[in-house]
């Protein structure tokens, strides 16, 4: 009867997740998923429009109940569980996924006038449409205010919040006007469960605030007013709504109200740890720690490092920040990452429906294939570039092709683009000084597809551990359920003491082939090319021999 459990709440793109995990040992004894049920896999599209995704806030508070009740149901068969041994509950969301809420902190889309208006629901982080506000905002900043762009890679993008909510001003107005404030996903769930979601109570994630808002501690917050003004004038009454502080995951938000213990059957006041994204914990699910990269495989993938901040760092171009605290207490936050990585796998069996195939038969047949064999070289670029071009206006494509071209070639040729765009972004942080000893994977690829993870290790050139947990960010979310609950209620002091008990990593590790690796640096060689002549406007590669390369590998390969 001396255990004790948290609560770790995942919201992804598709669905969200809750998992009960042991304090002492990290043990996930229990978990439930909820699929979202608005929209195509829980995302409202616009088939006029290829860059808008909305998701519906009800979908966030149905999720809610029926993942931690699922999770609790499966727990009560574990011996030694009560639901009153729960000592704290952790959330993690996508982002940049802002809602527009009243001044009550309701979210519009919660509204009757609003319901079934895709500009009222909130902005998933994979929305583009605000490209156009991007550039404009990358561009003011680089005349007044070119410290903001500094700490988030040098350029602004259309996955954050001021793109989206100053393309809704100027695309939605009604639902702009009818806005109080806007709140990150991550903020707005705690604050829910807390009963702190009123804008004047509300607390603000460093996570969410420092790497998609252009906060920061060094020019006392948010963006200054006299920057928002020029950018627009009307989003000075968004700017006078957010707070001078944020927090990090080691802040409670609150304790879990009367209301929502009631619903899930937990006690009342269970502490709630300040939210953060999905891949921030999901970082520390994985014991993240400086000189470790953490890469979370999933619809997209994000890259994470972490730096004491007694480290001074330089500027990195093309990160998506550089954020005090927005991991781990105590450290620089380091984020950067590819914006598809299973989407275009995805993308590939779902819309070009190879005749008679699947992620399982596709992958066996491309496991019998050599690096080079297909003839072919793609572009990750399906949902634009986050890192390190930063440029949401770029496509995906694939060269080589002949009329002898097999879907598998075409499937390995699309997995090995994104090992090369993985590859790019690890040569980044290294040119500009971080350290890379160790690389851990996460999430549901990781664990999931050994071609993958074989082909990351041959085009990186390093051995790939992997984490155990198969929900890692909500096995973070829940280290950090256990640290706002204290050592002394069974939870941890710190969140050394947290991964050191509950971070646990697989026998698994995938080693670099000799053979492999040498192939593959001659078709990362091909890859930068097309990466510089289609990503970077000042560059002019030779792109003549890029087919007879490829040709050249093809016969070798094959013979």
């Amino acid at each position: 009867m001396n255990e004790h459990f948290t609560i770790g709440l995942d919201f992804g793109t598709n669905s969200a997740r809750a998992i009960v995990a042991n304090t002492a040992t990290g043990e996930e004894i229990a978990g439930h998923v909820y699929e979202f049920p608005t929209g195509d896999k829980g995302i409202v599209l616009d088939p006029k429009n290829p860059d808008l995704a909305r998701q519906h806030p009800a979908d966030y508070l149905a999720a809610v109940e029926n993942a931690i009740h699922g999770a609790l149901q499966q727990a009560a068969a574990t011996d030694g569980f009560a639901s009153d041994r729960v000592i704290g509950i952790g959330v993690d969301t996508t982002g940049s996924t802002p809602l527009p809420v009243d001044k009550k902190g309701t979210p519009l889309a919660l509204l009757p006038e609003f319901k079934d208006n895709p500009d009222a629901m909130a902005w998933l982080w994979k929305d583009h449409t605000g490209h156009a506000e991007a550039t404009e905002i990358t561009a003011l900043a680089k005349k007044m205010r070119p410290e903001y762009l500094a700490k988030c890679g040098g350029a602004y993008s259309s996955e954050w919040m001021w793109s989206k909510i100053l393309h809704c001003k100027r695309t939605a107005p009604a639902v702009f006007d009818a806005a109080y404030t806007w709140v990150e996903h991550a903020d707005w769930m705690t604050g829910v469960l807390t009963g702190t979601d009123h804008p004047d109570s509300l607390k603000r994630c460093i996570c969410a605030a420092g790497h998609k808002a252009m906060f920061n501690p060094a020019w006392g917050g948010y963006p200054d007013m006299e920057f928002i003004q020029a950018l627009d004038p009307d989003l000075a009454r968004v700017r006078d709504t957010l707070p001078d502080n944020a927090y990090n995951i080691a802040d409670a938000a609150g304790g879990l109200t009367d209301e929502w213990a009631g619903k899930l059957g937990l006690p009342a006041g269970t502490p709630v740890a300040m939210g953060a994204f999905d891949a921030h914990l999901g970082a520390v699910g994985s014991g993240i720690q400086p000189g470790v990269l953490v890469k979370i495989l999933g619809t997209s993938c994000c890259d994470m490092l972490v730096a004491p901040m007694t480290t001074e760092l330089p500027d990195i171009p093309g990160l998506c920040g550089i954020v005090p605290e927005s991991i781990l207490p105590g450290c620089y936050g380091l984020e950067a990452g590819q914006s598809a990585v299973g989407d275009i796998f995805n993308w590939f069996v779902s819309y070009m429906r190879p005749e008679g195939e699947t992620h399982e038969t596709l992958t066996e047949k491309a496991l019998q294939l050599a690096p080079g064999e297909s003839g072919l070289l793609a572009l990750d670029w399906h949902n634009g570039n986050r890192t390190v071009l930063v440029d949401q206006r770029l496509t995906g494509g694939v060269i080589g092709m002949t009329l002898h071209t097999r879907p598998e070639e075409v499937y390995r040729a699309l997995i090995e683009a994104t090992a090369f765009g993985a590859r790019v972004i690890m040569e980044r942080f290294i040119e500009y000084g971080m350290t890379v000893d160790r690389i851990v994977n996460c999430g549901g690829i990781s664990g999931k597809n050994a071609l993958l993870m074989q082909i990351y290790a041959d085009v990186m050139g390093r051995p790939l551990e992997i984490s155990q947990s198969a929900q890692t960010c909500a096995l973070g979310a829940a280290m950090a359920g256990a640290v706002v609950a204290g050592k002394k209620a069974g939870g941890h002091d710190n969140f050394d003491a947290a991964a050191a008990a509950m971070a646990r990593m697989d026998d698994r590790v995938y080693e670099p082939i000799p053979e492999n690796r040498q192939r593959y640096n001659r078709l990362f060689e091909l890859y930068k090319r097309m990466h510089d002549a289609f990503g970077v406007r000042e560059a002019q590669p030779d792109l003549y021999e890029v087919m007879k390369e490829l040709l050249a590998l093809r016969d070798e390969a094959r013979q």
